[in-house]
């Protein structure tokens, strides 16, 4: 059985720098795909929302996509979509309930590897119902993910930017992905071979990927986070990190950005400071807090 703690513990430091990068939305442009074919149709089928199947559609396209909670773990996810759904009066009115989160939520304070191998562990010493229903859910989103997305390239300018920046730091992928989806997209699109460790759902999350990595290894300002999502940037700031935000909607003119300047102001150490408020702030005002139809 992998150790995944100690694959990032013991991630040799063979540069100054250190750089993570998210996978699904950042690197990948694989966000839309799947949750509108894979995801949200297996979370309308396994939930009972055909009869709404509209606004659930709607909700979990805000809450994975369109939000400031984009890119939480999908499990979350669902907890966050349930909220959302129990306020919506047309949904109710169609005779659809959510779906009750209180088994979910104990899991999700007590567990960090949030993943199927975690919650098949869980299951085997808790009778669950609702656990039960999240986990068919999550094998068959992993099944139409697997049967649905596949030759999906990386964001124009990504592989420039990973050649380049692995010439001056040690790079990891930092995502909540399952494990066998991001070996195998980043091997098929022959980019494993920049980094030196893939961290999926099964290794934690993407605070304890990036402590495990680098604790005691790299100057506070010589780590660096890559990501889309605010869950990236919180995983960054709870470990003194830098972040570099991929804006959705902008992801070439974001990685034209990283490349041509950002990189070279990371190892020059002027990073941080006016530069990284910049793109901070134009990363906050590109994702709302509320949905519009609360508006």
């Amino acid at each position: 059985m992998r150790d995944y703690l100690s694959e990032m513990k013991n991630l040799p430091k063979n540069h100054e720098f250190f750089i993570g990068f998210d996978s699904d939305g950042c690197v990948f442009d694989s966000m839309e795909v799947k949750h509108k074919e894979c995801f949200c149709p297996a979370f309308i089928k396994h939930y009972n929302m055909q009869s709404a199947s509209k606004y659930a559609r709607e909700i979990w396209d805000f809450v994975n996509l369109y939000s400031k909670l984009r890119g939480c773990n999908r499990f979350w996810a669902i907890y966050h979509s349930m909220k959302f759904i129990a306020n919506r009066p047309e949904i109710l009115a169609r005779g659809c309930k959510p779906a009750d989160t209180a088994d979910l939520e104990v899991w999700l304070e007590k567990e960090s590897k949030l993943g199927n191998p975690a919650l098949e562990a869980y299951l085997e010493k808790v009778d669950s119902p609702e656990l039960r229903q999240a986990l068919a859910w999550s094998k068959e989103v992993n099944a139409r993910v697997k049967d649905m997305v596949f030759g999906v390239p990386p964001l124009p300018g990504v592989k420039e930017v990973l050649k380049s920046a692995s010439q001056k730091a040690d790079l990891i992928v930092v995502s909540q992905t399952p494990l066998e989806a991001l070996e195998r997209e980043w091997a098929e699109n022959e980019m494993d071979c920049y980094v030196n460790l893939i961290c999926g759902q099964e290794h934690g999350t993407k605070a304890e990927h990036i402590k495990f990595s680098t604790e005691n290894k790299y100057a506070a300002d010589a780590v660096l986070m890559v990501g889309d999502a605010p869950g990236d940037y919180k995983a960054a700031a709870r470990n003194n990190a830098l972040f570099f935000p991929i804006i959705p909607g902008r992801e070439e003119e974001s990685w034209a950005e990283l490349l041509n300047n950002g990189l070279n102001k990371f190892f020059s150490k002027e990073y941080a400071g006016a530069y990284q408020q910049k793109l901070l702030d134009d990363f906050d005002s590109s994702l709302p807090e509320k949905p519009a139809w609360e508006k």
